[in-house]
């Protein structure tokens, strides 16, 4: 499967894909070979090259409203679809009401969320790792969504699983000094440190906010070799997850 789209039961004008490495791309080295991550290290006229591939090779009605995440907390509206030649705005969410515009975040480990309106009127996509997540990323992109909480659908694309992510104390420490509980997304390993299910967390934080449609959660980029894996290989590269409204 060269492309992956998203098993939860949005409407049908609500489309997803997640590239991964079995696209044919010109990146070479750790970036083999469908990079799309313009900050990596991977030589940029290949990165470039990929993105307007991408486009074509799905059809997507627009190039995709890339982000320059920055692990934080901004959400960024795009109200109408890409030129390929703006630049791209720090942010960590995308939110879009406009048939065609397409919302992508980059990741290779950390986890992309997909969000739609149960009727397809608003869509968005959530860069979150540990950090975004602790800063409330999550939270930030559902306030600045229209639709209520119950009729808003989730889907947790891949990243690395609870049973390949280890982390230090101060990543456990920082979750469960905001919320006691979230000590269940944590299992010792050695000392001072804790495998992390960033699944887990994330669902805390949604049923927290009231969205109860939550679907996805069962990939792990570090094992899964379709994925780029940050962990796993150190230098690497980034694939998407996108989602838009058709026409």
């Amino acid at each position: 499967m060269i492309v992956i789209v998203a098993d939860w039961p949005a409407v049908p004008r609500v489309r997803t894909a997640v590239t991964t490495r079995a696209l044919s791309g010109v990146s070479r080295a750790a970036f083999a070979a469908f990079n799309l991550g313009a900050h990596c290290g991977d030589d940029v006229d290949d990165v470039h090259f990929n993105r307007a591939a991408l486009t074509a090779l799905l059809d997507l009605p627009s190039p995709p409203r890339w982000l320059r995440q920055v692990h934080g907390t901004h959400v960024q509206i795009f109200d109408v679809a890409s030129t390929q030649d703006e630049e791209s705005p720090r942010a960590d969410a995308a939110i879009a009401r406009t048939p065609g515009v397409v919302l992508a975040v980059l990741t290779a480990d950390c986890l992309p969320l997909l969000v739609c309106a149960d009727d397809g009127a608003e869509i968005a996509a959530i860069h979150a790792g540990w950090r975004g997540l602790a800063a409330g990323v999550i939270e930030r992109c559902i306030e600045n969504l229209h639709a209520p909480r119950d009729k808003l659908r989730v889907w947790l694309g891949p990243a690395i699983g609870p049973r390949s992510y280890e982390v230090g104390e101060d990543v456990r420490a920082t979750f469960v000094a905001q919320d006691a509980a979230n000590a269940q997304a944590f299992v010792p390993t050695r000392a001072e440190h804790w495998r992390c299910d960033l699944y887990t967390l994330a669902r805390r934080r949604l049923h927290a906010l009231g969205v109860t449609h939550v679907h996805g959660g069962e990939f792990d980029t570090f094992t899964d070799a379709r994925f780029y894996s940050y962990r796993r290989d150190g230098i690497t590269g980034r694939f998407a997850s996108m989602i838009w409204i058709a026409d």
